[in-house]
Order: structure tokens, then sequence, then C-alpha cells
């Protein structure tokens, strides 16, 4: 192997480790079979959610992973393999990845990263599977604020026996 193609190679690593650091979320997926529209809309749709899907060697992607200090990703680096990478939500790429693999039944959910912590396929599908951060907070809103309603309707259904 030339010079140049062994400089080209560890700068891919490099920029590629780079961003595995700075991602919240790091998905592994098998895109064997997909149909270029197929692969065409999912890439559109990971875009909506700024997250970023490409198809890189299996090499230099464990090359970039053992930089960053994730170890134990070989057996999930085998055969075709795309990353999307979430540098804002971590639960996003799984979900829609997962949610692909549902509809296309093509791809298949490999392993990946999530807040620093690697996981397997099923891991990968269980944060799949977690409501998105807007929902859980309405959701805390809405049991917060549960008690005050009741409260507040008790009150009112005194006042109204009172009156």
């Amino acid at each position: 192997m030339s010079e140049l193609i062994k400089k080209q190679k560890e700068e891919q690593v490099n920029a590629l480790a780079e961003k595995f650091s700075k991602a919240k979320g790091i998905v592994l997926v098998d895109y064997r079979g997909m149909t270029v529209a197929e692969d065409t809309a999912l890439r559109n749709e990971l875009r909506k959610e700024n997250v970023e899907y490409k198809v890189i060697k299996n090499r230099i992607m464990l090359r970039a992973f053992d930089k960053v200090g994730y170890k134990g990703l070989d057996e999930v680096l085998q055969g075709t393999t795309a990353v999307a990478i979430s540098y804002e939500d971590p639960v996003v790429p799984a979900k829609i990845l997962s949610d692909n693999a549902r509809k296309v039944n093509k791809t298949k959910l490999k392993g990946g990263v999530v807040e620093g912590s690697i996981m397997d396929e099923k891991q990968i599908a269980a944060v799949a599977s977690i409501p998105s951060k807007a929902t859980l907070l309405g959701q805390l809103v809405g049991l917060l604020t549960s008690p005050m309603r009741s409260l507040a309707v008790a009150v009112s259904e005194v006042a109204k026996k009172n009156a």
C-alpha cells in the first residue's frame, strides 16, 4: 500500500473518530438488499432529524471506534454496514432505523453506541422503543399538573355545594 493511501485512510479514521467522540447516538445497520428508492427515503428521513448516515468500510470504522475507546465492536462490524450518527438526540437514529427495519424488512440493526455505552442489536431496539424527549417532557408535565388539577376540581365542587 502506498504512503499516500495510508495517509488518506489515516485521515478518514481521524475524521470519523472525531465524529464518534462528539456523537450522542451511533447506530450500525446492515443495509443489504435495499433498493435505491428505499435507501434514498431512509437517508431523507434521517437528514430531516439531523442524523448523518454513511456507508464506511468496516476496517476504518473499527479503527475509529478503537481510537475513541469503544472496544468490542469487532463482531458487529462484519458484512455490509452503514452508520447513522446523531449529535443531538441519542434515540433518534435508533428509532428511525428500527422503524425502517420493520417497514422495509431488509435492513437489520447490528448494534451501536448510545451516550458512550456500547450496545448490541437488542439493546438498540430497546432504545428505539423509548419515546422522544418531547413526548417524555409532555408526560412529565402531565404527571406534575395532575394532582393540582384534581385539587382544583375538588375545591370547586366543595364551593359549588356550599353556594
